[in-house]
């Protein structure tokens, strides 16, 4: 394919760059920030694209930097990547491992952690980007390098198109991004479809009557009536939701009392939902809603429950043919068996807000992040489950060939447009 020559003479760069690359890697796993506070990183990455040669766009959406490197006719192709941290305490024992603390939204001090791998999605978009600047007769058209803040809330990409992203840069022909996946490093891996499910949170203010300890008969126990609504809402996928249909349903907070003789007056459940289709999200949201008040109201609770919906994010869902063109780029540049099908993914992302703000297609594909002799090793003993995954505190891909890997699959991604003939 001709694209892939052209994306093999960028990349002939490559190695040039990898002390550069990896420092780069290091120092925003050192100094991760939450999101909606990603200024010290934003601050490098458009200092990194403006050396590049980028026009530069900076707080876009809150922390977000666009850059722009015109380069003839052509197609327009977007490159995206996320740049926030999670508030984690890591516990990877890397030598480069962050020690920072944060103020988190609430005004409380937070560890902070690159758990989900932004720091080589940074990296490796901030390598393409060099490389693309400084091999200009290899390809022709606009290229776009997008760093998005708040992903792990679910609003980035969202507030980047409400401050006017749209009218600000060209309009792509195409979206493309990726995710470091607990998969052996060299590897990468696309799907045409749904990809990564859609996702909600939900907060549930249960409401009671606190009283003593001693003197249960004078409450209405919120904590009981916490327990009957957790109880009941594992039923909802298990007996609601059609087999064959994928949902997941998980309650991942349960707060009630301060004191182990004190009944409160009110207890707040946090959940979160997965799906891939919209009427199975609306059947679970509704079902979340008819339980809260049913058991409520079986509780004689002195009002209705709050029910709080936020953290929403849209469906990955890949086009087919761009996915196609994108997978068919990489089987043409990678070693034979790097390129997987990596399959559904029940992780979800905001990054379609992007492309369907332009109305345009896009992909989203994963590339690996695991020593693959580990890799091999835990998949042989059954013991895969026990790899640290995505948002764990000892989540820590390999720099290498992670790194490496995740650049080219930018460079060979975007070339299969941008290449020339």
């Amino acid at each position: 394919m001709a694209s892939t020559e052209s994306a093999r003479q960028i990349l002939s760069g490559q190695d040039a760059l990898r002390e550069w690359q990896e420092d780069l890697y290091k120092d925003f796993h050192l100094n991760p920030e939450l999101s909606h506070h990603e200024e010290r990183t934003s601050g490098i990455v458009a200092d990194q694209l403006g050396q590049s040669g980028f026009e530069v766009h900076r707080n876009v959406g809150g922390s977000g930097v666009v850059g722009v490197l015109a380069n003839g006719d052509g197609p327009t192709v977007l490159l995206r990547a996320d740049m926030d941290a999670l508030p984690v305490a890591e516990a990877t024992g890397l030598e480069y491992a962050s020690l920072s603390e944060a103020i988190d939204d609430q005004g409380a001090q937070t560890p902070a952690m690159h758990a989900c791998g932004h720091d080589s999605h940074m990296a490796a978009l901030l390598g393409a980007a060099r490389l693309f600047s400084e091999e200009r007769a290899a390809w022709s058209g606009t290229l776009i390098a997008l760093f998005q803040p708040a992903e792990e809330l679910g609003d980035g990409a969202r507030g980047m198109v409400d401050d006017g992203l749209v009218s600000l840069i060209p309009r792509p022909d195409v979206a493309l991004a990726q995710h470091v996946l607990v998969h052996p490093a060299g590897t990468v891996g696309t799907h045409s479809g749904p990809f990564l499910s859609m996702a909600d949170s939900v907060r549930i203010t249960l409401f009671g009557r606190g009283s003593h300890g001693s003197m249960p008969h004078l409450s209405i126990d919120p904590a009981v009536l916490a327990s009957m609504v957790v109880v009941r809402l594992q039923a909802v996928v298990a007996r609601e939701v059609q087999p064959g249909e994928f949902a997941v349903l998980t309650v991942g907070k349960v707060a009630v009392g301060a004191k182990s003789n004190i009944i409160d007056d009110h207890a707040v459940l946090e959940l979160n939902i997965r799906t891939y289709s919209k009427p199975v999200r609306d059947q679970l949201l509704a079902a979340i809603e008819r339980i809260a008040k049913a058991e409520s109201e079986a509780s004689g609770s002195p009002k209705e429950p709050d029910i709080e919906l936020y953290n929403s994010y849209p469906l990955t869902d890949n086009d087919p043919d761009v996915t196609a063109r994108v997978t068919a780029a990489f089987e043409d540049y990678f070693p034979d068996g790097a390129v997987q099908d990596y399959g559904r993914q029940t992780a979800s992302e905001d990054f379609s807000d992007v492309p369907s703000a332009f109305g345009v297609p896009y992909t989203y594909w994963g590339f690996g992040g695991v020593d693959p002799q580990e890799y091999a090793a835990a998949e042989a003993a059954g013991r895969l489950s026990e790899i640290p995954a995505n948002h764990s505190p000892k989540f820590a891909p390999v720099l290498q060939p992670t790194l490496t890997t995740g650049t080219a699959a930018l460079v060979v991604a975007a070339s299969a447009w941008l290449g020339k003939d």
